[in-house]
């Protein structure tokens, strides 16, 4: 969607969309569960994990924060992410809100 055609829209739709798109790619998604499943905060395990290479996994990792899901620090010299679950619980009350808003007497 064009730059110019996103303020159609009103900022719930457009941040629903924002997130979709970062969600659509099946190596975020991966990462995202991989990321959840631990109980601290991964650094080099996504390599192994994925199989992609350490660029592409930055890639990935860069639109996941686009869009708040991922919180970083420094542990030493490696970046270590963990979930913002503050910001999942907000993505989930979102699309919950949208996935349960459909009429009852649809055909």
């Amino acid at each position: 969607m064009g730059v110019t055609k996103s303020e159609l829209f009103n900022p719930q739709q457009n941040e629903m969309a924002q997130i979709a798109k970062v969600l659509a790619h099946p190596a975020r998604v991966a990462i995202l569960q991989y990321i959840s499943r631990q109980d601290a905060c991964i650094c080099g395990d996504l390599v192994e994990e994925t199989g992609l290479a350490q660029a592409t996994i930055s890639q990935h990792l860069s639109e996941i924060k686009k869009i708040g899901l991922l919180k970083g620090n420094f542990q030493g010299k490696n970046l270590c992410y963990c979930i913002d679950k503050e910001r999942w619980e907000a993505i989930h009350d979102l699309f919950e809100s949208f996935f349960t808003r459909i009429g009852q007497q649809c055909c």
